[in-house]
C-alpha cells in the first residue's frame, strides 16, 4: 500500500524492510541468478526468476532467486494474475544484512510452504549452505570432498561454492556444464517432457 517503499517482505505476519544492498551482495545474487537461468535454459520445463514476490501460505516473501518446475510438468507453483503462488522447488538467498531472518524466519516459512531445497550464500561467513527439506525441517547437506554441491530436485544443477564466493564465474559455469552433461540431467529432461505430454 506504500508506494514510497521499494522493497518489503511479509514473513509470518511481520513486515521486513532490508537494508541497502552491498556491491558484493548484488554481484553474488547476480551470479546465482545466472546459474539458475542457465540451468533453466538447458532444462525445458523449468523456469527461474529473481527478486519476485511470492504469495506463499499467508505471507509474501521476495526471494533473491528461485528455480521451479512448471506446473504442467509436475511443479507445485503457478502464476496467478501478475504474481507467483505456492512454493518453488528451490530458493536461494544471498545473506549479509538479512542473515538473521534468512536463516530463521524465512527459512522456517520456506520449510512450512514446502520449498524442497534452500540455498544460502553467506557473505560474512564465506560459506554456501544447501538445505534439503526432510519431513518438515531442513537438513544442511555436507560439503562433498570436491566442493561441488549437487541438487537432488534438479539433477545436473551443480554449484562450486568456493568459486561462487570468489566471483570466479568461469569456474562456476564450467562445473555447471559438467552437471548438464550428466546422464541424470538427460533423464530429468526426458521425465519433464513426458510429464508435459
Amino acid at each position: 500500500a506504500r508506494t514510497d517503499i521499494k522493497r518489503a517482505e511479509l514473513i509470518w505476519g511481520i513486515v521486513y524492510m532490508p537494508s541497502p544492498l552491498t556491491a558484493e551482495h548484488g554481484q553474488r545474487d547476480s551470479n546465482v541468478s545466472c546459474c539458475f537461468g542457465y540451468y533453466a535454459a538447458r532444462t525445458p520445463g523449468c523456469e527461474s526468476a529473481q527478486n519476485a514476490t511470492w504469495f506463499m501460505l499467508r505471507d509474501a516473501p521476495q526471494p533473491d532467486c528461485n528455480l521451479r518446475i512448471l506446473r504442467e510438468c509436475g511443479g507445485s507453483s503457478w502464476i496467478e494474475g501478475d504474481y507467483f503462488h505456492g512454493a518453488p522447488e528451490l530458493i536461494a538467498e544471498t545473506c549479509h544484512s538479512s542473515t538473521s531472518y534468512d536463516l530463521h524466519q524465512k527459512k522456517d516459512l520456506y520449510a512450512a510452504a514446502g520449498v524442497t531445497e534452500y540455498v544460502t550464500v553467506l557473505l560474512r561467513e564465506r560459506e554456501v549452505r544447501w538445505h534439503r527439506l526432510v519431513g518438515r525441517e531442513y537438513q544442511t547437506l555436507l560439503m562433498p570432498p570436491d566442493g561441488v554441491l549437487r541438487s537432488v530436485v534438479f539433477p545436473g544443477l551443480w554449484l562450486d561454492g568456493a568459486a561462487l564466493l570468489a566471483g570466479n564465474m568461469l569456474q562456476v559455469l564450467e562445473v555447471l556444464d559438467h552437471g548438464l552433461k550428466s546422464p541424470d540431467h538427460a533423464e530429468f529432461v526426458a521425465r519433464l517432457a513426458k510429464s508435459r505430454s
